[in-house]
C-alpha cells in the first residue's frame, strides 16, 4: 500500500480536541470531508462553527484491488461484497486490515501525542471505515475521548460469539508480528479500549449496510462489556442523518470533550 494522504481540517481558534474519522469503501478523505461538512445542526450551524477548537483529520486509504469487483479502489480492506460483509472463509480481508489498522493506530498516536492525550482524542468512521475504526479501537486497548460509528458493522462479530479466545484471535491474526509484541490484545486491554464511550447511528433505509447489521454491532460489543449509545432514524440512507444525527453527535461529542 503506498502513502496514504491525510486530509486536514485546521481548528479556527486555539486547539483544545482532535476528531478522526475513516471514510467508507470507494470513497476518498477529501470527498468524505467535503459531504460531511455541508451537514448542518438543528440549529442550521454547521460543525466547523460548532467545535471551532477542534481539529479534524480525514485520514485516506490508498487505492487497492478489489477482487470480486475486479477493480481498483480505495478500501480499508477487500471484501466479498456488502452482502456479506462478514463473510471472509479465504481471508482476503486480512492483509488489507492489517495494512490499515497499523496506519489508523500511527495517525491516533500521532494527533494524541500532540494535543496531550488519548482523552482528547475521538475516533470514528462511517460503513468499512467504522468497521475498521472499531476494530482499531481494539488494537489501540486504551480508552479514548469517545468512538463515533456511522451506518456500520461488527467485522469481528463471529468471533465475539465463539468467545473471549477467539476475539483475541481474530486481532491478533490483523496484525504485523511487530505489532502483536508491542500491542498485548487480551481481556485486559479490550476492556480497557471498550471503556470508551461509543455513538452508534444508523438508518432504517440505509440500502447498502441493512440497519439490522448495525443492531448486530451494539450487541456484539454489549457482549464485550461497551457502553454503547445507539441512535436509529426512519431515513437517512447510507449516510449521516440531517439534522437529527447532526445533532445526536454534537452532544455526545460535548458530553465526552474533556477541558
Amino acid at each position: 500500500m503506498s502513502e496514504s494522504p491525510i486530509h486536514i481540517i485546521a481548528p479556527t481558534k486555539p486547539h483544545t480536541h482532535t476528531i478522526i474519522l475513516l471514510h467508507g469503501r470507494g470513497n476518498t478523505a477529501a470527498e468524505f470531508a467535503s459531504e460531511f461538512f455541508e451537514s448542518q445542526a438543528s440549529d442550521n450551524c454547521f460543525l466547523t462553527r460548532i467545535f471551532p477548537s477542534y481539529k479534524w483529520v480525514f485520514p485516506c486509504v490508498s487505492v487497492r484491488w478489489a477482487r470480486y469487483e475486479e477493480e481498483e479502489m480505495h478500501q480499508w480492506f477487500d471484501m466479498e461484497s456488502v452482502q456479506k460483509l462478514c463473510h471472509d472463509p479465504e481471508g482476503i480481508q486480512i492483509a488489507g486490515m492489517r495494512e490499515s489498522l497499523a496506519f489508523v493506530a500511527e495517525v491516533v498516536e500521532r494527533e494524541a501525542a500532540e494535543i496531550g492525550g488519548l482523552d482528547k482524542v475521538f475516533l470514528g468512521g462511517i460503513s468499512q471505515g467504522c468497521a475498521t475504526g472499531i476494530t482499531a479501537l481494539l488494537i489501540i486497548g486504551q480508552p479514548m475521548a469517545g468512538f463515533i460509528g456511522f451506518c456500520g458493522w461488527c467485522p469481528f462479530a463471529d468471533a465475539v460469539s465463539r468467545g473471549g479466545q477467539a476475539i483475541r484471535a481474530w486481532i491478533r491474526e490483523r496484525l504485523r508480528p511487530s505489532q502483536t509484541a508491542e500491542n498485548q490484545i487480551d481481556a485486559s486491554s479490550i476492556s480497557s479500549a471498550l471503556r470508551t464511550p461509543i455513538l452508534l447511528q444508523h438508518a432504517n433505509d440505509d440500502g447498502v449496510v441493512p440497519i439490522a447489521l448495525g443492531q448486530d454491532m451494539r450487541a456484539k460489543l454489549a457482549v464485550l462489556g461497551a457502553g454503547v449509545q445507539w441512535r436509529e432514524y426512519g431515513e437517512g440512507g447510507h449516510w449521516i442523518n440531517e439534522p437529527e444525527g447532526i445533532d445526536d453527535m454534537v452532544k455526545f461529542v460535548e458530553a465526552n470533550s474533556t477541558r
